[in-house]
């Protein structure tokens, strides 16, 4: 998200230019990575479901499809990822927009 952020940087200086709140532009940063984060859990919780059960034998006193495992693993995550991309999303509402306008 940090590199998506300064590639997008003359774009963000042209929306809080065009009059978008540091607030809007926050939610856009952070809505993104939540929504690759959402994708990729889902994606990642499918495959570790398909393949707990082909490991059934090898887990020990864990049912293969243990539901308060899921749910928390996907927790952490989308809470880890949520702090990791409000660090980028507050750089970016510090975009000065006559700068990012200036360098176009």
């Amino acid at each position: 998200m940090s590199y998506r952020v300064a590639r997008r940087t003359n774009e963000i200086g042209i929306r809080m230019a065009l009059g978008a709140q540091r607030g809007d532009v926050l939610r856009m940063v952070v809505g993104q990575a939540m929504l690759l984060t959402v994708a990729g859990i889902g994606v990642g919780a499918a495959g570790a479901f398909a393949l707990t059960r082909l490991m059934t034998k090898l887990l020990f006193n864990v049912q293969p499809s243990d539901p308060l495992t899921f749910a928390a693993v996907a927790a952490i995550l989308g809470s880890v990822a949520a702090i990791a991309s409000y660090v980028p999303g507050r750089r970016a509402t510090r975009v000065d927009p006559v700068i990012a306008l200036r360098a176009e």
